[in-house]
């Protein structure tokens, strides 16, 4: 067998030659891959012999475009065509629930298959062609370094496959990623060109998330386990806060240096840090940079986290919601309002703190004019925690199903 060099201008034989049951290697902008129909056995038979793979390895298949996958999956998981529509063409793999349809040796006896839909033109216009999914490792004998170029695929298999396309020297020169949504939590199978941050910040980006703010003493509590009971993730700023005074070493590092020794061994003085920044409108300031800093950094974190395990739903709960930025990513904003009465008898009862200490710190804060202008809507805790939870529940329960959410950049989660 002489292997054919197809350029530019003969994609049309190369899709005659894969519809024979022939195998191409194709480039793609990772490396070169060994390709055949994904939907003859045989075909993938002679691409596992050729390669010298064992066939308990399953293939990815390469598709056109992301119309594919209700072709190649039982069900198309809508983190699948975000992922799809922000990375395809691209190296990204995705895997799902295969339909029986696909051979048994693609799936090397599993029940999953994973799709990739490789960003070069001439192999998109060879997948059209063709319209069939096409079985594609890389171009190289198990174990050899992957090839980036025709030559060296002719280097391995000359003689061995039909034809090779020359499309240039493949950009990237690393494999695709690869990460399954077949089961939650998600996961990266295999570490690849996409960075595993990229894909998890994409998912958390499409997340529903709603924001909660307010004043200290107001509720906002109460409202986050609505949330929680709704089945969203839900985030406590302020207890989040806490466990980075603690834990976070940069952080206590940036405190000391601002405030002095407001550290009782590991622990935070509240009382000794609130002293200052209460009476000290820019120390205040300069206490909200260093936690908006710390805690946003660490909420982005817990959401990537969180979408990568399956969730849809989030919950903020921030007082500096806006100040943080952290609104930017919120589809709604929801403030907790409360009389001042009620907000200092409840600090007073929660923190064991004085009746004047309780009002500096809520007159330190923003007003209720303040969060009814910012907010998307804003919920008053002004009866029982009973009246106020199905208050909350109405309102949020109607944001969930009926608000419109519009598509976050992932940078945006990053």
């Amino acid at each position: 067998m002489k292997t054919e060099i197809i350029t530019a201008g003969g994609i049309d034989r190369a899709a005659e030659i894969i519809r024979a049951g022939g195998l191409v290697a194709v480039p793609t902008e990772t490396v070169y891959g060994l390709a055949g129909s994904g939907l003859n056995a045989e075909t993938v038979e002679r691409i596992y012999a050729v390669k010298g793979r064992p066939e308990v390895k399953p293939l990815s298949l390469m598709v056109h475009d992301a119309s594919a996958m209700a072709a190649c999956w039982r069900e198309v998981p809508a983190q699948a065509l975000s992922l799809a529509e922000e990375f395809w063409p691209g190296p990204l793999t995705i895997i799902g629930d295969s339909v029986d349809g696909i051979p048994e040796i693609v799936r090397a006896g599993g029940s999953t298959v994973g799709l990739r839909c490789p960003d070069h033109p001439l192999t998109l216009e060879l997948l059209q062609k063709c319209a069939v999914p096409l079985a594609a490792p890389s171009a190289n004998p198990s174990g050899k370094p992957s090839p980036k170029t025709a030559r060296e695929v002719l280097e391995y298999f000359d003689g061995q496959i039909d034809a090779v396309i020359d499309g240039g020297e493949c950009g990237i020169g690393t494999e695709s990623t690869i990460v399954t949504l077949s089961q939650q939590p998600f996961r990266v199978l295999r570490r690849g060109a996409l960075a595993e941050e990229e894909i998890a910040a994409r998912l958390a980006a499409d997340m529903y998330i709603i924001g909660l703010t307010g004043g200290s003493g107001t509720g906002k509590t109460t409202a986050l386990n609505v949330l929680r009971s709704l089945g969203a993730c839900c985030i406590d700023a302020d207890e989040l806060y806490h466990t980075l005074t603690r834990e976070s070493e940069p952080m206590r590092r940036e405190l000391i240096e601002r405030f002095g020794e407001v550290y009782d061994g590991n622990e935070l003085n509240r009382k000794a840090l609130g002293n200052v920044v209460f009476a000290d409108p820019a120390a205040l300031s300069d206490l909200n940079a260093v936690t908006h800093k710390y805690v946003t950094r660490e909420t982005l974190a817990i959401l990537r986290e969180r979408a990568m395990a399956g969730d849809t739903v989030a919950a903020l709960d921030a007082i500096g919601i806006f100040e943080a930025g952290l609104d930017r990513i919120c589809a709604a904003v929801f403030g907790v309002l409360a009389p001042e009465e009620t907000r200092v008898a409840r600090l007073m009862n929660r923190e064991g703190i004085s009746r004047e200490y309780a009002i500096k710190r809520i007159r330190a804060q923003k007003s209720d004019e303040y969060y009814r202008e910012a907010c998307t809507a804003c919920l008053v805790n002004d009866g029982t925690v009973e009246e106020f939870a199905a208050k909350c529940k109405a309102a949020f329960t109607e944001a969930i199903q009926n608000g419109r959410k519009e598509r976050l950049p992932r940078r945006a989660l990053l």
